[in-house]
């Protein structure tokens, strides 16, 4: 541990640096819960449509968008998008935009 010491009190040199790894268990968690439920995707391809949402809402969330708004702004423009610009449509890039739309009505 000795060896070990300065790399372990880093976090008190360096304010940016949480002192324990909490969010990074919580954004995991999500993974490890939902082992057994891609279990019964039906197929591989369904698997990786389930991974691919997954990973939309979970970078959405991240980027502290709503999932649903997010996705509905997607979904509203992919058809007419080039697709060599579709990294145009992920979450950091557009989340400018959707903050300063309008509060989703249920």
């Amino acid at each position: 541990m000795l060896e070990r010491w300065h790399t372990l009190t880093r976090y008190v040199d360096d304010g940016r640096i949480e002192i324990d790894n909490n969010i990074t268990e919580l954004a995991l968690r999500t993974v490890a819960l939902g082992r057994k439920n891609w279990l019964h995707c039906g197929s591989d391809t369904r698997g990786e449509r389930a991974a691919a949402m997954y990973s939309l809402i979970g970078s959405a969330k991240m980027t502290g968008l709503d999932p649903f708004v997010y996705l509905h702004h997607v979904l509203t423009h992919i058809a007419d998008h080039p697709i060599n610009r579709i990294t145009d449509l992920l979450p950091w890039n557009v989340a400018q935009e959707l903050a300063t739309s309008p509060v989703r009505s249920d």
